[in-house]
């Protein structure tokens, strides 16, 4: 989870994971959009899909990017943001 509040007004908060397959893709949007939303969250926006390799939940102050493999290869967003500061690191 990256720290944006003092670098964008896109979000406050970038939370960014991976899953090994499309199956994990789906499994990990479904507990994240089911606990969030036990929790009152809104209905989040949601962009791509599982096929894509990247499913994107806009909560509008924080902003879930659920990656495969390659594609968080590809778009290496904690090198893009680089600046924020980590608040949650899990490997």
């Amino acid at each position: 989870m990256l720290d944006l509040r003092s670098l964008s007004t896109i979000a406050d908060y970038f939370v960014i994971c991976t899953a090994d397959n499309e199956r994990q893709l789906r499994a990990i949007l479904k507990e994240v959009d089911d606990q969030l939303g036990k929790e009152g969250a809104p209905t989040p926006r949601i962009e791509g899909t599982s096929e894509t390799g990247w499913i994107l939940l806009d909560y509008g102050d924080v902003i879930i990017h659920i990656f495969s493999t390659e594609q968080r290869a590809f778009y290496r967003l904690e090198k893009l943001w680089q600046k924020a500061m980590p608040v949650v690191v899990v490997q």
